[in-house]
């Protein structure tokens, strides 16, 4: 019964190792990509910045390249902010997907065992049987409804973050045009 099922567990448990590897793997890869992107175009915007600085003639040119640089220098940020924020939301969504679907195959694998070992079960057991399968149903319900809530914090947390880098964006577009 559970002897024959345990190879199958096993090799289920060694597949998502492997997909949670890949998974983090790919985001590091994604991280490192955008960390290289970002570093090469600010090598690229001070030495444009450096030689804007020094064509400048007077300090009223001054204050305006301050402005500009100020507010393209937000504006940078901001978007650094939101890709990484976006490689990490994707990996986020992508974990918690492998962990459902390694969940849901467990107490799959979990039920099917159960179910094999109540044939062979001795009489008067049912009731030991009965309890056991209730307890797993609740569990599962359990499970679900954590993350059904864990998903819905994640969706509320999303779209706080989107409000506070739209908010940010606007006030430093703003506070850069008040100092022209």
């Amino acid at each position: 019964m559970f002897n024959e099922s345990y190879p199958e567990l096993n090799k289920n448990s060694i597949e998502n190792a492997l997909r949670f590897a890949k998974i983090t793997m790919e985001s590091a890869e994604r991280l490192v990509k955008l960390q290289l992107e970002a570093a090469k175009q600010a090598v690229e915007e001070n030495a444009k910045n450096a030689k804007s600085l020094s064509e400048v003639k007077d300090m009223q040119e001054v204050m305006a390249l301050r402005a500009r640089l100020a507010e393209s220098g937000v504006e940078k940020a901001l978007n650094f902010s939101r890709s990484v924020y976006e490689v990490a939301s994707h990996a986020q969504a992508e974990l918690n997907k492998l962990f459902e679907e390694s969940l849901s195959a467990y107490t799959k694998d979990l039920v099917n065992v159960i179910e094999k070992s109540t044939k062979s079960a001795p009489a008067g057991s049912e009731l030991a049987v009965a309890a056991l399968k209730s307890t797993v149903a609740a569990t599962q319900a359990a499970v679900d409804s954590m993350t059904k809530a864990a998903r819905q914090v994640s969706e509320l947390a999303d779209s706080g973050i989107k409000a506070a880098q739209s908010a940010t964006s606007s006030m430093a577009k703003g506070s850069s045009k008040k100092g022209r």
